[in-house]
C-alpha cells in the first residue's frame, strides 16, 4: 500500500472510530419496529425513486450492518450528511432510538427469503484499475459485501443510480443542501471523474449482496 492508500485508510479507521460512540447504546429489534413509521415511506417500497439531487432510487437498507446505519444517522443529524429530508428525520431520532433503528434494520433482510449464493463476478481491467485507484477494497472489502469494519457500508447489490448519487456526494463543497463530509471517500472519489465513478457503480451494483428492500405495510 503505497503512502496515499495509507493515509485513506487510516483516515477511513479514524472516521469510523468517531462516529461509533452510537453503538455504546444497545439498540433493540422489537422496539426499532416500533419507530420506523419515517422509514418505510421510501425504503419500506421496492423501486422506489427520490427526486434529489437528482432521480435515483432509494437505497436498500434492510440487511446493512447496524453499526453504519447508526453512523450515517448520526451524520445526517450533524450536518454531516446534507440531504434535507433525511436530515430533518434524523434530527427527530434520539441515540436510543437510532440504535434500534439499526439493530431493526440490521436484522430486516435476513427474515426475507435468502438469495441463492452466487459466484464472485470479477471486475474488468478498467473497473479493476478503477478500485485500485480508489482503494475500495480496504474498506468495503472483497466483492463489497464483507466491510473490514462495520461502520463502512455494505454495498455490493446496492442500486447503480443511487450509489452514484451518493459518491458523487463526496465531491461537493461549499453546498448547504448537497454534499457528504468524509475525509477518506474525498480524497478516493476526487481523483476520478463522474464517468469513472458510474462504472464503479454500475459494477457494485451487479454484485451479489445482502441487502434488500422488503415491503412493508404502511398498516399493521
Amino acid at each position: 500500500m503505497n503512502q496515499t492508500l495509507t493515509t485513506l485508510f487510516a483516515l477511513a479507521v479514524a472516521c469510523a472510530t468517531a462516529s461509533s460512540h452510537a453503538q455504546e447504546v444497545k439498540g433493540d429489534v422489537q422496539a426499532g419496529k416500533q419507530k420506523i413509521a419515517m422509514c418505510i415511506g421510501c425504503h419500506g417500497i421496492a423501486g422506489y425513486q427520490a427526486s434529489f439531487p437528482e432521480v435515483h432510487k432509494v437505497p436498500m437498507i434492510s440487511g446493512q450492518s447496524g453499526k453504519y446505519i447508526a453512523a450515517a444517522l448520526l451524520a445526517y443529524q450533524k450536518g454531516e450528511r446534507k440531504h434535507p429530508t433525511m436530515r430533518s428525520i434524523a434530527e427527530s431520532l434520539s441515540e436510543q432510538d437510532i440504535a434500534d433503528l439499526a439493530a431493526y434494520y440490521e436484522q430486516h433482510g435476513k427474515s426475507a427469503a435468502e438469495r441463492p449464493t452466487a459466484s464472485a463476478r470479477e471486475p474488468g481491467a478498467r473497473v479493476a484499475e478503477l478500485m485500485q485507484k480508489g482503494d475500495c477494497v480496504s474498506c468495503h472489502g472483497a466483492q463489497f459485501s464483507k466491510p473490514t469494519d462495520p461502520a463502512f457500508p455494505k454495498v455490493a447489490g446496492q442500486h447503480a443510480d443511487y450509489l452514484l448519487v451518493a459518491l458523487k456526494s463526496y465531491k461537493a463543497e461549499k453546498n448547504a443542501r448537497i454534499g457528504r463530509s468524509n475525509a477518506a471517500m474525498a480524497v478516493a472519489v476526487k481523483q476520478l471523474s463522474n464517468a469513472e465513478l458510474k462504472a464503479l457503480a454500475n459494477y457494485m451494483s451487479g454484485l451479489e449482496g445482502e441487502l434488500r428492500t422488503v415491503p412493508q405495510p404502511l398498516f399493521r
